[in-house]
């Protein structure tokens, strides 16, 4: 079979690879579409804990049950799934435990034809979704649906801004925070992207490089009850100066670094929660799942490529011109 595989640092290789056999609790899925995340772009640069070479890239899959392995309902054969990409997440829900991973490294990822992974991992594959948007969903989907609904505790009608929102966890947190009735704010640097967010519900937008963008922020929108952060860096004190008292801040990245300085008396004397988030829980897939799927929401796509060019995809991400997901499809039949 075909499969992309991280094989040294700042290299990638498409190369034909043994197909997988399911193990004892596994199934073996053929992939129908597979997506890039900003994790795989850090594996590819070696900025990622614990790299091994050669693995299969990819956290992001959907497919078609192949095969299980013993100790596996086998009505799971010809199913169409999504997999989740949050391997042994470990007994509590307030946080992940010491065995946790995320499939793509060390474990071989979804850009092959065909994946083997803990027949836990699958789920149904969102009926009213393509191969591509279903393929879009589960790291990101995952990621924004634990920050804003169990970290965060978002409400309905509540005032949020979330930043950078080209990005594929920040555009689908958009689209949740929409569906679920709140007033969503959203900074980027490109007014395309804005605009692109005002179509899919945003109030409205700010430039993030423009200086003082944050007091026009909240001359024009008020203070925020809730602000979604995955970038960090020296912006970060701009998002304590937009929320309100009492309000929370959510982050799930550091894409820009970490923060130059956090301004503490700021934070603690207008009893600002700030509230860091990885990731999330079986219970918080399964609750994302039913929520797209009750809002028939449709995660954003910036590009398709097909496996072979495959190293476009990644340059689209190292650019950072997308808004949404960009997706690697593996077309209507594998090999």
């Amino acid at each position: 079979m075909r499969s992309l595989q991280f094989t040294a640092i700042n290299r990638i290789d498409l190369i034909e690879a043994p197909a997988p056999a399911a193990g004892p609790g596994e199934a073996v899925v053929a992939i129908r579409a597979a997506a890039l995340n900003h994790r795989d772009v850090w594996i590819k640069s070696g900025q990622y804990a614990g790299l091994k070479y050669p693995c299969t890239a990819g956290s992001d899959g959907a497919g078609v049950v192949e095969s299980v392995g013993p100790g596996v309902d086998p009505a799971w054969v010809g199913r169409e799934v999504v997999i989740n990409p949050a391997l042994d997440w470990g007994p509590r829900e307030g946080a992940q435990g010491a065995g946790f991973s995320i499939l793509g490294m060390p474990r071989d990822g979804t850009m092959a034809d065909r994946v083997a992974v803990p027949a836990a991992q699958l789920a149904e594959k969102p009926a009213h979704l393509s191969w591509e948007e279903a393929a879009a969903l589960p790291l990101a989907g995952l990621t924004a649906y634990r920050a804003l609904f169990t970290r965060a505790q978002l409400r309905g009608a509540e005032r949020i801004l979330i930043t950078g929102v080209g990005g594929g966890v920040a555009a689908i947190a958009l689209q949740f925070a929409v569906a679920h009735g709140c007033e969503v704010w959203v900074t980027s640097g490109a007014k395309e992207k804005i605009a692109r967010a005002v179509s899919l519900g945003a109030r409205g937008g700010f430039d993030y490089r423009a200086t003082g963008w944050a007091a026009e922020a909240v001359q024009t929108a008020g203070t925020f009850d809730a602000v979604f952060d995955s970038s960090g860096g020296a912006g970060f004190e701009s998002l304590i100066d937009a929320v309100a008292p009492g309000g929370r801040i959510v982050f799930v990245g550091a894409t820009a670094g970490n923060p130059a300085s956090l301004p503490m008396r700021k934070v603690f004397w207008r009893q600002v929660s700030l509230l860091g988030s990885t990731m999330g829980s079986p219970a918080d897939w399964a609750a994302m799942l039913a929520f797209v799927k009750q809002h028939r929401l449709r995660p954003a796509i910036s590009a398709v490529f097909p496996l072979d060019r495959a190293a476009e995809a990644f340059e689209q991400i190292e650019r950072g011109g997308q808004f949404g997901k960009v997706v690697v499809s593996l077309g209507e039949e594998t090999r």
